[in-house]
């Protein structure tokens, strides 16, 4: 009996210890979930913060990506975030339908097993009682015997002592049926104890403890088939969004595909485009022209050398008095009708300016409009509002209007300009008479330009598409030979820089022609240098410049 019951704690034990660690085993694999939960989480972050590194900050419309190859890098960026949020996506499904199942159903198994060891354990102390019990009928039964025995012992030798009086002999006679009847009464509450533990001993053995060992082994594979679902749900939660993010892939390489570099090259050429005319050809600059020049040619009288010999401070070579006219861009603030830029520049900023003009015009009108609708109601209900409080906002969006609609009609003529600038320059281009002195405007200033001096001034500052072509040439410390002289027709101020202001019947010399765009550069004897338009003054070659 004992070797039974040593042997079936042992086994007891056994099971104790194995779903033990079952329950350890799955626990490990649940923080093994919880980890790779935060390696997916973390991931998705750093690669949302990668994107948020590298997205553009648009601030204004002008700095929004055009190129190809820019808007190819943001949408993989996009398709990028996209990615991270499947990433996310992976680390909650997996804690939700791994980790979070994981935890639960391992409480609830530690709950189960604790029910089934505690029947175990009840079990095997219910047995222990009743073999006690068993066993202490057993040692009444067998020590009532020996008294049994002893007393019959003692009644046997009375009995037969000679000398013994019939009162001890009765009295051992009564004593020994008194222990025989008490050895009999053992004996029946021996054998039922027997029997009662017998019944109860193959109960426990052949009904309770299979009956527990069977529901630990069902837990246990309980246990096991969770741990396959989990597995299975572990992979499961990132195969479901391989075709998302295989839609993300797909969709950086169709952004790569989307690189179009002649339509980059385009976008260059558009955003850098002048609108200049090239330059001209360079005319034969004869030096020995000098030798042959005498006092009387021309209404001309001073030397050369008297032109060159000027002060140091408007020296054409030196840097405080280089000229910029079409080269350099002025340091004062952007002007308003955009003439500082070159002129298909100066046409799209007033072609962007015009239609933003329209849209906030078009805005206006919508809520004049809604203010006509919301007076009207009013006068037709008075209970609903005051129409003449909509008076000022009317008048104010009226007067909005009308402001826009002057701006819109201001930036309309530069426009005009602008295009008749250049189409003009096209029509030159095509033209085989370029070197052509005389122009329309020679009879009136008025010909070819505005009353506006400053628009008289912004003509060379559109035409020229070579800055370094006058920076280089100003950069010699010697001035530029005259090639003829030439005598105002009408006063010009000549305020900008780069222009020479002049009088009417001025004469100047000549050291640069006409190159198609209305101005001629010309120098005073004082050695000043400047562009007047060609059109206020009469133009008179050497012959060696005319013929070169």
């Amino acid at each position: 009996m004992s070797s039974t019951k040593d042997g079936e704690r042992d086994q007891f034990d056994n099971l104790d210890k194995h779903t033990q660690w079952g329950i350890d085993f799955l626990e490990r694999y649940a923080k093994f979930v919880k980890e790779r939960i935060e390696i997916e989480q973390n991931y998705a972050k750093q690669l949302r913060n990668l994107v948020k590194k590298y997205c553009p900050k648009r601030s204004s419309k002008e700095e929004e990506p055009r190129f190809t190859t820019c808007l190819a890098f943001f949408n993989i960026l996009n398709e990028l975030n996209d990615y991270a949020g499947q990433r996310e996506v992976v680390a909650e499904e997996m804690g939700h339908r791994v980790y979070g199942e994981l935890m639960r159903y391992s409480h609830d198994l530690k709950t189960e097993r604790k029910m089934h060891l505690q029947e175990g354990r009840k079990a095997q102390q219910y047995l222990d009682m009743c073999w006690k019990q068993m066993d202490n009928s057993k040692k009444k039964f067998e020590r009532e015997c020996r008294e049994a025995e002893k007393a019959q012992q003692s009644y046997e030798r009375l009995d037969n002592d000679t000398n013994a009086t019939k009162a001890d002999v009765e009295k051992a006679k009564q004593q020994l049926n008194l222990r025989t009847h008490m050895a009999d009464e053992n004996k029946n509450e021996y054998a039922a104890q027997l029997q009662n533990f017998n019944g109860e001993q193959h109960k426990h053995f052949y009904i309770v403890i299979p009956q527990i060992y069977k529901q630990l082994q069902e837990m246990d594979e309980r246990r096991t088939i969770k741990l396959s679902e989990c597995y299975k749900g572990f992979a499961d939660s990132e195969r479901k969004v391989i075709p998302i993010i295989s839609k993300c892939l797909e969709g950086m390489i169709l952004a790569a595909k989307s690189v179009d570099e002649r339509r980059d090259s385009q976008i260059v050429i558009d955003c850098f485009k002048s609108g200049f005319e090239p330059p001209g050809d360079f005319p034969f600059e004869d030096y020995s022209q000098n030798i042959y020049r005498t006092i009387s040619d021309g209404t001309i009288s001073t030397p050369k050398q008297e032109g060159m010999k000027i002060d140091s401070k408007t020296t054409v070579g030196k840097a405080k008095g280089k000229l910029w006219l079409f080269g350099k861009k002025p340091k004062g603030p952007a002007l308003e009708d955009f003439s500082h830029l070159p002129p298909e520049q100066r046409r799209k900023k007033l072609q962007q300016r015009i239609d933003e003009l329209n849209r906030e015009l078009q805005k206006e009108t919508d809520q004049k409009d809604a203010l006509i609708k919301m007076k009207d109601v009013y006068e037709k209900t008075p209970q609903m509002g005051d129409p003449g409080s909509l008076q000022p906002k009317l008048a104010e969006t009226m007067s909005n209007m009308d402001r826009l609609r002057m701006e819109i009609h201001k930036n309309e003529a530069w426009l005009s300009e602008v295009e008749g600038k250049v189409a003009a320059r096209g029509d030159r281009r095509h033209s085989s008479d370029i070197n052509h002195l005389v122009t329309q405007g020679r009879e009136s200033p008025e010909g070819s330009y505005t009353d506006d001096a400053n628009q008289e001034v912004r003509g060379p500052q559109q035409q020229h598409a070579h800055p370094n072509e006058f920076d280089d040439e100003f950069e010699d410390d010697d001035p530029l030979p005259a090639i003829g002289h030439c005598k105002a027709i009408y006063p010009f101020d000549g305020h900008n820089e780069g222009t020479l202001a002049m009088k009417e019947g001025e004469v100047l010399y000549v050291i640069e022609e006409d190159k198609g765009d209305g101005w001629t550069r010309a120098r005073r004897q004082n050695g000043e240098e400047g562009y007047v338009p060609t059109s206020y003054i009469d133009v008179t070659l050497e012959k060696s410049s005319k013929g070169s």
